[in-house]
């Protein structure tokens, strides 16, 4: 029997609900059928968070009380199905801002009691690492994850739903931090990232001399806050000149975050023997990276797997599949227990299967 999972998602600033539907397991299947997405909707708030340089907590969980229940309308309308169709309602648990999780936890759990179906808390970078599943071009376990999502930086080996070893994590800033404060020094706005990253487009990679820290290291770990000091000096030193050098700066800035990126994640391919990878997460949309791991990558004949670029930032989809996998996977049960809390701190290795 198939499932219908409403998945919602309201971790920070962007309010997301999408419909996945689980299909039926033909008898002897060799695999699992991955999950199918039949519609998903998406508010950012990014304009209302613009004039205050960054994200305010209070203001984020009131828009997502206005948004979660009209993006619910829309998604079931596209989807053609109506809300007593849904089987499971799965949220966001964790990771993140605490207020704007509860939102999402509490519409979640009052749509289950109202429709007498389970409902399952999410964990918010396992959707992410598990959004591939939904591209054009699926990936297979066992694969290598780069997982590149805000305050996350981390490398581990996915050998199935819930079975994950982290191989490597950020000691202080991760990348997608460094990207932001970067791009903050250089005075460019909220959201940094994709501002930097335009702009990086317009400017020469070899302009500065910036570090790549922990690439000689031995190990798998990143450390970016030593390159976000390193670009505030450079900043200071050009002074009144900056404004004329500013996408050197910040195509120097990119090209040592994605250096440091592509090669730790070759060294985990080696550490490994694995031949495939996955990209997961915000950064895993940003063109430079993209195009050099596919080369490095195109090289060693290992194939590399990213979501689709309108997935790549949060959304309500990553979390209905993850839920699905997990059902699936038989790693987790969705329950009838409608009293919620959230994980604002929730490390991924504490929900990792046992072996």
């Amino acid at each position: 029997m198939s499932l219908l999972i409403l998945g919602i998602e309201s971790s920070c600033d962007e309010t997301g609900v999408a419909l996945v539907r689980v299909p039926d397991t033909a008898p002897g299947a060799a695999a699992l059928p991955v999950p199918q997405l039949l519609a998903h909707a998406l508010h950012s708030q990014i304009d209302m968070h613009q004039a205050y340089g960054g994200v305010v907590p209070e203001l984020a969980s009131r828009d997502h009380i206005r948004r979660v229940l009209p993006l619910t309308t829309q998604v079931l309308a596209d989807a053609g199905e109506p809300l007593s169709a849904v089987d499971v309602v799965a949220y966001t648990r964790g990771p993140g801002l605490a207020g704007a999780l509860l939102v999402g936890a509490g519409v979640a759990c009052a749509l289950g009691a109202a429709l007498d179906v389970p409902v399952l808390g999410v964990h918010h970078l396992e959707g992410h690492l598990l959004s591939p599943f939904l591209s054009a071009d699926p990936p297979e376990f066992p694969f290598v994850a780069l997982l590149v999502s805000g305050g996350h930086t981390q490398l581990m080996r996915v050998d199935g739903v819930g079975r994950y070893a982290i191989l490597g994590e950020t000691i202080d800033d991760a990348a997608g931090e460094a990207f932001d404060k970067s791009a903050k020094l250089l005075g460019l706005g909220y959201p940094g990232g994709p501002a930097l990253s335009r702009l990086a487009e317009q400017g020469d990679v070899a302009a500065f001399k910036l570090p790549r820290p922990l690439l000689h290291s031995g190990n798998l770990d990143f450390s970016f806050a030593g390159l976000k000091t390193a670009v505030l000096t450079q900043a200071q030193r050009l002074g009144d000149a900056l404004e004329a050098r500013k996408a050197d700066l910040a195509a120097s800035t990119e090209a040592a975050i994605v250096e440091v990126l592509v090669k730790k994640t070759l060294a985990a391919l080696d550490a490994t023997g694995l031949r495939r990878v996955v990209v997961a997460g915000g950064v895993g949309a940003n063109r430079r990276l993209r195009e050099q791991l596919n080369a490095a990558c195109q090289q060693r004949r290992v194939r590399v797997h990213y979501p689709e670029l309108h997935l790549c930032t949060d959304n309500g989809a990553m979390i209905a599949l993850a839920a699905a996998m997990r059902l699936q996977a038989g790693q987790q049960q969705a329950g009838r227990d409608y009293a919620f809390d959230v994980k604002p701190r929730w490390p991924l290795d504490a929900i990792v299967a046992a072996a």
